[in-house]
């Protein structure tokens, strides 16, 4: 298991992260995705910590707060030391009836913190994040209420979650001009079968130096090997029950059909192919696994364990690659001469 820094901190995070979406279920989209009870949660917890994972991600929103009690309960019971893990979660969703009881304001973050620590037995949470955009709330109210948990010690850092490059970078702006803690992490969708954020997002985590978090690495599963062009998803698996996130089919099929054969050459499982693709792309800092059984998440931790060679890369790399889009047709056509001269130079 290898560990990187998160963002611009001196925190090592391990390359693949615990999602704990599929703990607490019990009715409804929460049932669909996962019902992992206190028990079986706490023996994935304690399979991933004995792999070297460190870092546990959450959300207040997971099974109505559920999966946070139930992940820091598994912490205490297990008598993981408080320093040997790194806990994320988030803020964002609708926690009760109220108007007030949602978005990003200071006012449910402040209620938001206060409610997930005691739900995880915690005195501080390492990683506490913006579950996506809030089009009510100001920016730079967002930004202040984050810093003050920082400063009363509340929260060791803070990140966002399905923002936009232009959202996170005037959030980056205010956080600069005014001296306050900044984003050090985005939590984005990023598979073999869905390459969206590399047209904006890559781009602007490479030049303001945050870290990305990979959330549905396996597209929903989709990507796990059990689908295919001639292998639909069968009634009652969680693709059928929660078709998301949402998927071009053909271009995923055709990752597949690529994976497969380099799966059977390295003697591992198409989702082992698909994860380890990720690990090999230089922005991704961590990968969000979630799993139901003990198997599956063996099965995820060993790809950290699969090398996909240069020739392998580009296979999985042209078959998933985005179409041309403006501008970036043009920044690599007009950028052609600029990128020679630094390869050259680099060359000296």
């Amino acid at each position: 298991m290898r560990y990187n820094p998160l963002g611009r901190t001196g925190l090592f995070v391990s390359e693949l992260c615990l999602g704990t979406m599929t703990f607490g279920g019990t009715d409804g989209m929460w049932a669909k995705i996962g019902e992992l009870q206190q028990a079986d949660a706490e023996r994935l917890v304690g399979q991933a910590l004995d792999a070297g994972i460190n870092f546990i991600d959450t959300a207040d929103v997971y099974a109505g707060g559920v999966s946070e009690q139930i992940t820091g309960q598994a912490l205490k019971n297990l008598k993981i030391a408080r320093e040997d893990v790194v806990i994320a979660t988030k803020v964002l969703g609708e926690m009760g009836k109220g108007p007030n009881a949602r978005g990003a304001t200071r006012s449910h973050i402040m209620d938001g913190v206060k409610a997930s620590l005691k739900r995880m037995q915690l005195d501080h949470i390492d990683l506490y994040q913006i579950h996506g955009f809030d089009p009510a709330t100001p920016v730079e109210e967002t930004v202040r209420a984050l810093d003050q948990l920082v400063r009363d010690g509340q929260v060791r850092y803070v990140g966002v979650s399905n923002w936009a490059a232009w959202q996170i970078v005037k959030a980056l702006g205010i956080a600069e001009r005014l001296g306050l803690s900044r984003f050090e992490s985005l939590q984005a969708y990023y598979t073999v079968a869905g390459r969206d954020l590399e047209r904006e997002l890559i781009p602007m985590l490479r030049s303001e130096g945050v870290g990305l978090m990979v959330w549905s690495p396996l597209a929903g599963g989709l990507l796990s090997g059990k689908y295919g062009r001639e292998q639909q998803a069968e009634a009652g698996s969680r693709r059928m029950a929660f078709d998301f996130p949402p998927v071009d089919k053909e271009r995923a099929w055709g990752c597949i059909d690529v994976m497969r054969p380099i799966a059977q050459a390295h003697g591992v499982s198409v989702a082992q192919v698909a994860l380890a693709w990720l690990l090999h792309q230089p922005q991704v800092t961590t990968v969000i696994v979630g799993a139901k059984r003990a198997d599956q998440l063996a099965d995820n931790i060993g790809a950290t364990k699969v090398k996909l060679s240069a020739a392998e890369l580009e296979q999985i790399g042209a078959a998933s690659k985005l179409p041309a889009e403006y501008p970036g047709w043009m920044f690599e056509r007009q950028g052609e001469y600029r990128r020679k001269q630094i390869s050259l130079s680099a060359d000296k």
